[in-house]
């Protein structure tokens, strides 16, 4: 079942990416193994205070919930079943929770039933036909019952008119009835065929429906996320793109200054002393590095070494 839990726990961040999980813990120590996930719910653009917020009221409603259980649950019978080679489907829907896929909403199944209806309305009249002959039966019985012999011999018997016309309208029905019946006999067994084949399939089609939802719930979620992504990627770009300008602007501002510096520490001594001591607070702050500190540094004792004491305004400019 780890394995499982696994991918519920990918599941579910591809489904709520608003949601941040901290922690994912399984408990195989109880009579059912389940998982405990802990997680901050994350609302993004608030109209006030931080960009970025705890958010549950946002994230977690009544209707998001009974959303976000349903797509876990067919998910996790995906998972599942593809785990250890099942066709497991979904248990039936419980009030107030989960929901199930019932046969009637498969495409074809109306029209299967409403033929299997129509058919099934041949054997009822053909039983019914059955029944009447049943009550004929007894009346024919009764017929023989009744026969007397005739006076010349007691193996003949006297038939009135009346009871030979229902004699031989009983006859007939018997072998209308049992044309009748030669025909749906044959109806009958592949009815029950047809039924017996749909009960059979039932979970299977379930299965592969449920299978089939998961598989494009999973196709919509990351759809989605990788349109988030390309926007973030978009909005990355322009933020970069900015920052590189900006990046641009100070460093020109960093050489314009480093540039001063340079000109100031081959100036008079009293001004090429104030700039020395700007470029050690710049180096001890770590504004600049040691390899321009040294190169500044280089420029200042070369410009004290060769000073013109005879002119305060000895200037080198580089």
């Amino acid at each position: 079942m780890t394995n499982v839990f696994k991918h519920q726990f990918i599941d579910l961040e591809t489904i709520l990416p608003t949601f941040k999980i901290a922690s994912a813990i399984i408990h195989y120590d109880e009579t059912s193994p389940h998982l405990h996930i802990v997680g901050v719910p994350i609302k993004i653009g608030g109209k006030n205070g931080m960009k970025k917020q705890v958010g549950k009221s946002d994230v977690f409603t009544k209707e998001s919930l009974r959303k976000l259980q349903d797509k876990m649950r067919m998910l996790c019978i995906e998972s599942f079943n593809k785990e250890y080679g099942l066709t497991n489907s979904l248990k039936g829907k419980k009030k107030g929770r989960n929901r199930d896929y019932h046969i009637t909403e498969m495409n074809d199944y109306m029209e299967i039933k409403e033929q299997l209806e129509k058919n099934q309305e041949s054997l009822e009249i053909a039983n019914k036909k059955a029944l009447e002959l049943d009550n004929n039966t007894k009346e024919v019985k009764e017929i023989i019952t009744d026969l007397k012999t005739t006076l010349t011999s007691k193996e003949k018997y006297v038939l009135k008119q009346e009871d030979k016309e229902k004699l031989v309208s009983y006859i007939n029905s018997v072998s209308k009835a049992n044309e009748e019946y030669k025909k749906i006999q044959p109806l009958s067994a592949t009815l029950n065929n047809v039924d017996t084949e749909i009960k059979e399939n039932h979970e299977k089609i379930k299965t592969l429906t449920e299978n089939n939802e998961a598989l494009t719930l999973r196709v919509e979620n990351l759809t989605k996320n990788i349109s988030n992504k390309d926007k973030k990627i978009e909005e990355l770009k322009e933020e970069n793109h900015s920052l590189k300008n900006k990046l641009e602007f100070w460093k020109d501002k960093f050489l314009r200054v480093m540039s001063l510096i340079k000109d100031k520490l081959f100036g008079k001594e009293k001004e090429r002393e104030k700039y020395f001591d700007v470029s050690k607070d710049l180096y001890k702050k770590g504004i600049i590095k040691e390899d321009t500190f040294n190169e500044l540094k280089e420029k200042y004792n070369f410009s004290k070494e060769h000073d013109d004491k005879g002119k305060d305004d000895f200037e080198i400019k580089i």
